[in-house]
């Protein structure tokens, strides 16, 4: 099977159905890009999980082969494109809000029962107070997924404000794994994105009450700057690129503490994949896991993305950059991935192309970025004060966190059977029996939420596989 699917809501609604049919087998599973999901939580665009196809993902043009020589290109640098100063001063909170409004109807319009993921943060509560006025009929979701952060009263204290329903979502791991499984089948395709569980968890919810579309609030990041934060910067000069063995994690001491595990990942990472989130497999650990050397090839996909991410104009540029390849086969994917898979519509405005054009071509660097304080979005917080005073989620920002320890500690037996019927990740049982007692530190969970994603989704196209064949062979006889 060789085919090329544009998957990228900026570019529009793409078609997962070519890899959902249930009378086909599924294509070959690529073994890099199942090291690639072990090292950095998502499979490398434009590859995908399988072999043979490939995904045209922001940054890539729809237009060229991604099998042949696909060229990544930023879409949207700071040099010569965001203007410094306005050609004429307007009200920007005005005419932000109208496109806004546009965006979540035209975005929404095949939805009859539309649920916004309120998170709390200001990107899902400018979409709130523009879906009052353009889709009132929505319903606000808040998914409290752990200790981190508390922002139920918030949200529900603004879905109220602007007249719109709100309901509540507690975390409870071993549900929204259950709910992974009922529906692992149908995922299209795979992406271990640490709110991937978090979407199951929520979509199945809004199903069960009627809802019929998720809108979601990503997408503005790129084009309105993400300025890089004290701890992002060390982050990325602790980054040092060095050849330590995964074990070192393991040694006892430095097995209970998060700090010097997250540490010793972040020395052994390069700088570009240490801007993905979360705490991942080392290579060392990646190549025992598949029982072969293969880390050093998902490596190398980083080569493709690493002359346009060299040209950045500034560190906030060269983060966008590199965290915009996870947020396209990560946080993009979970959300196509398991809409698809749930039957799902799923909306994302921020990636409206009127809307995204008019904030990164015609709005001026100062409405985005403050160049004193580095505070950044400042067109949505001028907008999210029409409605409100500064509200704690303006300052302190969460998210559909996922209660990695909860999981381990709920459905490790169940995930240790799925690692002993795996071809494709001989060393998987293994590393399960050696680290279980090490899962209550979030960074060797964060290991195991990963092997818990994975390994059923491949069980799941093992059956498939084998199922297809035998109505073949059935048929075939009866012939």
């Amino acid at each position: 099977m060789r085919t090329q699917i544009t998957m990228s809501p900026y570019y529009g609604t793409p078609d997962f159905s070519r890899l959902m049919r249930e009378d086909v087998p599924p294509p070959a599973v690529d073994p890099v890009s199942v090291a690639d999901i072990l090292r950095n939580a998502f499979v490398y665009p434009p590859y995908s999980i399988y072999e043979g196809v490939r995904l045209v993902t922001f940054g890539f043009c729809p237009h060229d082969d991604m099998h042949t020589e696909p060229k990544f290109h930023f879409k949207f640098r700071n040099a010569g494109e965001v203007p410094e100063y306005a050609a004429t001063e307007q009200d920007w909170v005005s005419g932000y809000h109208r496109r806004l409004c546009d965006a979540i109807q035209r975005s929404c319009a095949g939805m009859s029962s539309p649920w916004l993921l309120q998170s709390g943060g200001k990107d899902s509560t400018t979409l709130a107070i523009a879906i009052a006025d353009a889709r009132p009929d929505t319903t606000c979701i808040t998914y409290l997924g752990g200790q981190e952060e508390d922002e139920v009263e918030s949200a529900t204290h603004v879905a109220r404000t602007l007249g719109l329903r709100h309901e509540t979502l507690t975390c409870d791991p071993a549900r929204a794994y259950d709910r992974y499984l009922g529906v692992v089948d149908r995922m299209p395709l795979l992406t271990a994105d640490f709110a991937l569980l978090s979407c199951i968890d929520l979509g199945t919810e809004v199903v069960g009450h009627g809802g019929d579309g998720v809108v979601d609030g990503l997408g503005a990041d790129s084009y309105f700057g993400t300025p890089m934060s004290k701890r992002q910067e060390m982050l990325k000069r602790l980054s040092r690129d060095l050849p330590l063995p995964g074990w070192l994690s393991e040694l006892p001491g430095v097995d209970r503490s998060f700090k010097l595990c997250y540490m010793l990942s972040t020395l052994r990472m390069n700088e570009i994949e240490r801007a993905f989130p979360g705490s991942r497999f080392s290579d060392d650990e990646v190549d025992e896991l598949l029982g072969r050397p293969i880390s050093q090839h998902s490596r190398h996909r980083l080569e493709l993305y690493r002359e346009e991410i060299g040209s950045a104009t500034s560190l906030w540029e060269w983060r966008d950059m590199s965290t915009s390849i996870a947020g396209s086969a990560g946080a993009f994917a979970k959300g196509l991935y398991s809409s698809a898979a749930l039957g799902l519509k799923v909306a994302y405005p921020f990636c409206d192309l009127t809307l995204r054009e008019w904030i990164h071509r015609e709005v001026p660097r100062y409405q985005k970025v403050d160049p004193v304080t580095k505070l950044n979005k400042l067109l949505i917080r001028d907008h999210i004060a029409t409605r409100f005073e500064e509200l704690p989620y303006v300052t302190g920002k969460g998210s559909f966190r996922f209660d990695v320890r909860g999981l381990a500690k709920a459905r490790f037996d169940r995930v240790r059977e799925f690692a002993r019927d795996s071809a494709e990740l001989p060393g998987a049982g293994a590393w399960l029996d050696r680290n279980r007692r090490r899962l209550d530190n979030k960074y060797h969970a964060s290991k195991f939420y990963l092997l818990a994603v994975v390994l059923p989704w491949l069980a799941s196209r093992r059956e498939r596989r084998a199922q297809v064949q035998d109505t073949d062979m059935r048929e075939r006889a009866y012939a």
